[in-house]
């Protein structure tokens, strides 16, 4: 395949930035979006050119730090990470546009390359659990009900990407944070921090700069591990509870 890419270019935090267009030739519907990156950066590296710099890891989907805006949508037309996407989906001869997460929370750093610690100082709030000295207790010593098992395990699949921000029309993290939240709150190991938890967590979140939730639901839309909205509203009710218990002391 042919593609035309527009990408985002900025050379530092403190420049302005542009779109600037390369076309890609030999492009193969089996690489994935990453692999096809890298074909661009090795043409611009043989021209002598800056090559682009993109976020990565382990390109498995588990990490979350492939983060593009393709063609207006968190990590492109799939339900997956940036990783996962396959040239397959795209048409000979498509002008493919790359950006970085757009949220003023998640600030440039070159190109492609978003800071996204703010989301690490929204778990160090409180996306922790009281953990004693000493061994690891037996398995089973803390028996849980397979439903709130089960919920935990949903929201613990969050990998903290970012997609939700970058997809939300108010670059809010409502969906990160609930995910975080609800992961640890339905566990009894959890329960030492329940209330401190959810109340610190959005506080930070609140003092990141993150817009504010209208329930747009571009964000479970655009989250390829699949947080469903629903978390939001769990969130919301442990807020609220937390905030009347705390009222009372």
């Amino acid at each position: 395949m042919k593609l035309t890419l527009r990408v985002w270019r900025q050379k530092n935090a403190d420049a302005d930035g542009a779109m600037s267009t390369y076309e890609v030739d030999d492009v193969s519907p089996d690489m994935s979006f990453l692999e096809m990156l890298d074909t661009l950066n090795e043409e611009l590296i043989l021209k002598g050119e800056e090559p682009v710099a993109f976020d990565h890891d382990c390109r498995e989907g588990i990490c979350g730090a492939c983060s593009l805006v393709i063609n207006g949508d968190a990590h492109g037309p799939e339900r997956t990470t940036t990783c996962q996407l396959h040239m397959r989906s795209f048409q000979d001869g498509d002008t493919i546009d790359i950006e970085p997460w757009r949220a003023a929370a998640f600030p440039v750093i070159k190109d492609l390359v978003v800071d996204r610690s703010a989301f690490d100082r929204i778990i160090q709030a409180g996306g922790y659990i009281t953990a004693p000295t000493g061994s690891a207790s037996e398995a089973h010593a803390t028996p849980v009900p397979k439903p709130d098992a089960d919920l935990a395990f949903e929201h613990a699949e969050c990998i903290g990407c970012g997609a939700c921000v970058a997809a939300c029309p108010n670059g809010a993290a409502m969906l990160f944070t609930s995910a975080k939240i609800n992961h640890l709150n339905v566990l009894p190991q959890g329960a030492p921090e329940r209330e401190t938890r959810v109340l610190d967590m959005v506080a930070q979140m609140d003092e990141e700069g993150f817009g504010g939730c209208t329930l747009a639901g571009e964000c479970a839309t655009a989250c390829p591990k699949g947080i469903p909205l629903t978390s939001i509203t769990g969130m919301n009710k442990e807020w609220l509870r937390a905030t009347r218990k705390a009222g009372k002391r």
